[in-house]
């Protein structure tokens, strides 16, 4: 055959394949090019186009998503009144619920707001960890911190409170009745309280005693604060505290590293000799014992709601009340049970988290979820209502389990097989190389769309349709009937 010939035939060919695309448009079926689906696990329906990268599903009449994986996507939820917004995840994210908002850029430079009570209003900038800074309509809430000159924070950093003036040379933190003020922090500090007074030049010397306090309750009753008195000398080597002052069961404790290190008190009792190779500890409460030797290598113990038997990383049994964990040979295997009245679950894991294995079970309901993991070859989910997910390939998902960022932005870049199903709608379906062959199942219907939708078969309780490049139309009646007819061009 001349090269003529073979230059014609290819002409042509491309011609019958780009009116095959041309009049498959039409039809919402090319495959990667450009696809409409129903979906499984959701009531809605999406648009899949450019293989994994672009989608636009509405998943109910109030939610919605729209992804260009793996830069951006949003997620909204009308009904809710909530949005997520993800640009380069986890890089820029912003989350929006009611009046509640938060943008972030690398978890370092952020703008939140949102309302305190019913009449307050916040808004928040942080430049971490150089510049905070809050203005609310209470003005008693606003504040300002520039690191390490000056600052003054409310409810941050754990604290109900923290000031510092040149850091390291001051700092002042508040915790409910509490004040701590630390120069050259944190080797020098003094502590007042209601009851309490304390001081401590680190790690050289320390004290601080509190006496028993009285404080009045939500319901203004008088509630009790139990006292205390620690010291320390040339820390971590030597240690004295007094602790649960006023109680029935005051605790006694002494450590003097690494010689012995005591605890005594009525309920609970702890010896260690050369720490930590000995140690022996008592709860008469729990008629618990155990002995460590040296801890947390080897270990054994036995009480009312606990037992282990350790020798790490060999083999480990521990028991404390309905929960139960299991190791063997350390990192390779791994099992944590809860058999509760009202729960089952199970975890195992092997080689840390290269597989995972998690099933959960609701006793009072009878239903169950389950999720398989095998880095970096799947992913399977199974949620309550039985609507089943695998995926295959999954680098990141074994790794940071039920996080939507992850699912939205790059789940679909690498998972070349998709299968779903709802037994509850009867629906399933399979999707192989961003539906490049995609398979769609309910239970009095199927359709099949093969090569952009090249190849397709539909099948209804009217009757059954194939299509072979869109020009020819094999179509079934009745009791299997079959006519052969060019097909006609539908409408968008």
């Amino acid at each position: 055959m001349s090269p003529g010939w073979k230059t014609w035939i290819c002409r042509w060919l491309c011609r019958v394949f780009c009116a095959a695309f041309v009049l498959s448009a039409s039809a919402n079926d090319l495959g990667p090019l450009y696809d409409k689906i129903r979906l499984t696990l959701e009531p809605g329906y999406g648009y899949e186009a450019a293989g994994p990268l672009w989608g636009n599903y509405q998943l109910d009449e109030e939610r919605s998503l729209w992804r260009f994986s793996p830069l951006m996507s949003m997620s909204t939820d009308e009904g809710a009144d909530f949005t997520e917004f993800d640009l380069a995840y986890p890089l820029l994210t912003y989350d929006r619920f009611g009046a509640e908002y938060r943008f972030q850029i690398g978890q370092l430079f952020a703008f939140s707001g949102g309302r305190r009570g019913d009449e307050d209003k916040d808004k928040r900038f942080t430049l971490f960890p150089l510049y905070f800074q809050q203005r609310s309509t209470n003005p008693t809430n606003n504040f300002t911190a520039v690191m390490p000159f000056y600052g003054r924070l409310q409810n941050r950093l754990f604290r109900d409170e923290v000031k510092w003036v040149m850091l390291p040379l001051y700092l002042q933190s508040r915790k409910r009745d509490v004040v701590t003020d630390n120069y050259l922090y944190p080797f020098f500090h003094l502590r007042e309280g209601d009851g309490l007074k304390g001081w401590q030049f680190f790690p050289v010397f320390g004290q601080e005693r509190k006496e028993v306090t009285y404080q009045t309750d939500m319901w203004d009753e008088k509630q009790m604060v139990p006292g205390h008195y620690k010291m320390f000398a040339g820390w971590p080597f030597f240690s004295f505290e007094r602790r649960a002052l006023g109680t029935e069961n005051p605790v006694m404790a002494t450590h003097l590293l690494p010689l012995y290190a005591l605890q005594r008190s009525a309920l609970k009792n702890s010896t260690t000799v050369m720490w930590p190779f000995l140690r022996y500890s008592t709860d008469t409460t729990t008629n618990y014992r155990e002995v460590n030797a040296p801890w947390p290598f080897i270990v054994w113990a036995r009480g009312e709601n606990r037992h282990i038997d350790r020798v790490w990383p060999i083999w480990s049994d521990t028991r404390a009340g309905f929960t139960r964990s299991k190791v063997f040979l350390f990192p390779l295997y791994k099992e944590k049970t809860i058999d509760s009245p009202e729960v089952k679950s199970r975890r195992t894991r092997i080689a840390l988290s290269l597989y995972q294995d998690i099933h959960d079970e609701s006793l009072e309901t009878g239903q169950d979820r389950r999720q398989i993991h095998l880095w970096p070859l799947f992913a399977y989910e199974r949620d309550f209502e039985d609507k089943a997910r695998l995926q295959l390939i999954a680098p990141l998902e074994p790794l940071l389990r039920n996080n939507k960022g992850v699912k939205r932005n790059y789940s679909p870049m690498w998972s070349i097989y998709r299968k779903e199903e709802n037994p509850n709608t009867g629906f399933k379906s399979h999707s192989i190389l961003w539906n490049l062959l995609r398979f769609d199942r309910n239970k009095v219907a199927r359709k099949d769309s093969i090569l952009f939708g090249l190849f397709r078969y539909e099948s209804t309780p009217e009757g059954s349709e194939a299509r072979l490049f869109h020009f020819i139309r094999l179509k079934g009646k009745g009791g299997g009937e079959v006519s052969e007819e060019p097909a006609e061009e539908e409408k968008p």
